[in-house]
Formats: structure tokens, sequence, C-alpha cells
């Protein structure tokens, strides 16, 4: 597949104003203003786009809850926190293409007629989000933002706002609570956000990757975004892969690319004469996969028939030097730190969990420790306040299915078998 979202990245040297125009950049804006706002909305949702953050909801259907009656002023929030741990695509496309990130802003924001767009850049993103305010800039001096936008009669505003950290802050209520100034904890759910949401305006949530799609449905139509994809996916999609690969990185493959290619030919494999013992597809708050899965395409629906989620789209991967109780505890750790600490079950039973997966994972567990971290999961998942803790189980719940076996070692033996292999160099 040619590159489409990273055709034009560079890490090191963005392209400005005037080399993103000349590659074409920004030609979507006439292609927008040309249509109504409805109509660029029946394009996204007839491309089957869905959400690249996560969640993996439609893209149209989201924008259409707004409503076509929403009064203004509206709110479009870009979600480029990427706090998931494997996860690294959005810095790309920060870091690599400024320019690119404000034309989608300004095509997604005129399909919404929202009257600013407010981009949320992870804190330890701060470069990459000083050099996106500079792209701001150039781009308002030439008229491409500010008011009355190539005499269309449509008028944004584009901020950047820095996060001051801690995972929760990318679920979109606790995103619009620390835009606010307020303790980034998550909002019911109802009222909407598209209902009220962003100073109790209406307002839309997407990821960055989601939103640099737009221009190019718009330039290459609906039909063409259909069939960039595979097995059933649509679209472009940004992969990363880590862990126990020779080549980790990102790569811009068709949604629905299998995980096999993924893993042993874009990421060149494993270490000679090491074996897969699983590994998760979506980002860190999503269930492990083993070896008879690799063959499922990277895409939403299959990722989710086969017990996971796609999530991100960001492939750890396990070898068998790799100890997956060591690895599911290193995840609990994080997430119980990242806890907003709103809710008792998160608050308290996060921490819980990693204190008896610690104990395991020193060979000081007892057996009844695997029915009890069960228990917790449940409960902690069905009775916290927001996706935060069921994302955070996920992993935990999924190892304890994949890999018993080496919990009971643990247990049994009082040691970690890998610890000796690890040591050894392996």
């Amino acid at each position: 597949m040619e590159a489409v979202l990273t055709r034009h990245l560079d890490l090191n040297a963005p392209l400005g104003l005037q080399a993103y125009q000349a590659v074409g950049g920004y030609r979507s804006l006439d292609a927008a203003f040309d249509r109504k706002p409805e109509e660029i909305i029946e394009i996204v949702e007839a491309a089957n786009l869905r959400g690249r953050g996560g969640a993996g909801f439609p893209c149209g259907l989201k924008w259409r809850l707004r409503g076509a009656d929403a009064p203004h002023p509206r709110y479009l929030l870009c979600n480029l926190d990427e706090s998931e741990p494997g996860t690294f695509k959005d810095r790309y496309l920060l870091y690599g293409g400024p320019h690119q990130i404000i034309e989608a802003a300004i095509v997604s924001a005129y399909a919404l007629q929202a009257e600013q767009v407010v981009i949320f850049v992870r804190g330890e993103y701060a470069k990459g989000g000083n050099g996106l305010k500079r792209a701001i800039e150039e781009a308002e001096k030439a008229g491409l933002v500010g008011s009355n936008i190539r005499g269309s009669g449509f008028s944004l505003k584009i901020k950047v706002h820095l996060s001051s950290g801690r995972y929760i802050c990318g679920e979109e209520t606790a995103m619009t609570n620390a835009i606010e100034g307020r303790r980034p904890n998550p909002r019911p759910k109802i009222p909407r956000q598209s209902v009220k949401g962003l100073w109790d305006q209406p307002t839309t949530s997407n990821n960055v990757e989601t939103l640099v799609n737009v221009p190019h449905i718009l330039l290459n139509g609906a039909n063409w975004f259909r069939d960039v994809g595979v097995n059933g996916g649509c679209g472009p999609k940004l992969f990363c892969v880590s862990g126990m690969v020779q080549r980790p990185g990102l790569f811009e493959l068709p949604c629905g690319t299998p995980a096999r290619e993924l893993i042993f030919e874009h990421a060149g494999g494993l270490a000679e004469g090491r074996t897969l013992l699983g590994f998760i597809p979506g980002g860190a708050s999503t269930a492990f996969l083993l070896p008879e899965h690799l063959d499922v395409p990277m895409d939403f629906d299959p990722v989710a028939k086969a017990g996971s989620r796609l999530g991100t789209g960001s492939i750890i991967v396990l070898d068998d030097t790799t100890c997956p109780v060591q690895a599911t505890l290193n995840l609990t750790r994080f997430f119980a730190r990242e806890s907003c600490g709103f809710c008792t079950p998160c608050r308290d039973g996060m921490p819980y969990l990693a204190q008896i997966l610690t104990a395991i994972a020193a060979g000081e567990g007892q057996a009844e420790d695997l029915i009890l971290l069960e228990e917790l999961c449940g409960i902690i998942a069905s009775h916290s306040f927001c996706a935060f803790a069921p994302g955070g189980v996920e992993p935990l719940v999924s190892s304890l299915q994949c890999f018993r076996e080496h919990y009971e070692n643990h247990i049994a033996t009082g040691r970690c078998p890998f610890d000796a292999t690890n040591k050894s160099g392996a």
C-alpha cells in the first residue's frame, strides 16, 4: 500500500507551510468548502471511518450525535494525549506533520460547524506541541485559520492545550475538565459531550489519527477509503509494534492486515531461536491473544471476535523469554498508579491487584490468590465509574486465562522460572 498518512512525515524536519502546500497540503479545504457540512458527514459515514483512538466508534455517527440544530458555540476536541503504553502513532503525526493535523482540524470543524478546535497534547510531547503552535501561527498568517477562511464564510480558532499529565486525561470528559482547569476526573455520561461538553457547549472529540483521515476521504472519495483496507477493514491504519521483535516501529498498512504479517514481516519477527508466547493487539488496556490468533485481521470486529480489542492498533509482543506474570504486573502497576482516584473500586482495587501480583511474581503467592484476582477484576470492572478500570484489568483477566500455568508455576515453585533464563543472557 502506498503511504497516505505518513507520506510526508519527517520527524527531524517537518514540512513548513509552503513545503506542505507544494506537495498538495490544504487542497481538501476547497473540497470541503464546495460542499455543505451535511454532505461531508455523509461521505465520512459512507467511508466507514472508525475511531482510531481505542473505541472504534464510527466517526460519522459520532458527528451526527451533535445534532444539526445544536446551539453555538460548538467545539471540536482533537485528542493527542496518547498515554497508552505501547502506543506512539500520534507522536509521529505531531512531530512529523503538524500542518496535516491543522488541515484535518479545519475540514472536520467545518463539517461540524464548530467555531473552535482544541488540540489536547500529552505533556511529555511539549516540543511537538510547541511546533504545532508555530504551524498554527503560519496557517493564521496565510489566512487558512481565522475569520472567513478563503472567503467561505467559515471562521475558526485552533488552540493547543498541553496536558499536565496523567493517563486519565485521554478520556474525553476528563479531558474536558482538564481544559477547563478542573481536576481531570471523568464526568457522568449523561448529558453527552455532544450536548453539554466543553464550557457546557456541544462538543465532539476525536483522536488525531481519526481526523487526519478526513481530508484524504474528501479528496479521494468514500469508496477509495473502503478499498484501501483488506479483509473487511477500511482505510489506512497506523500500527505500532513493540516488545520482543527485531524491528519495532510504526507501520502504515491497510486496516485488516493480519497480525502475522505485522509481527513477522514488517517488524522483523522474533530473535533467532525464540518462539511467540502471545501478544497484546491494541495497546496496554487490551486482552492478550495467542499464537493461534496470528492470522486474525487487525480490524475492530475480527479482533473483538477473537476476544480482545483493536484499541489503538499497538501490538506488544511477548516471546518465550518473557514472563507473562511479570509483564502483567508491569501493566497493572501502571494502571494502579494512573487511577484518578475518583471511585473506590478503581482507586483501591487496582493497587490491591498489583499487591497480589507482586507476591505471586516473587514466588510468595498462594493458590487461592488466582481465584481472588478473578473475583476482584469482576468487581472492579463492573462497579467503577468510567471505562478506565475495565480496560486496566483486561490484560490481567486475559493473562489468567492464557497463561494460567505460569501463575501456578510461580506459586508451586516459589520462584519465577524466567529469572534464571534472563540471568543467563538469553
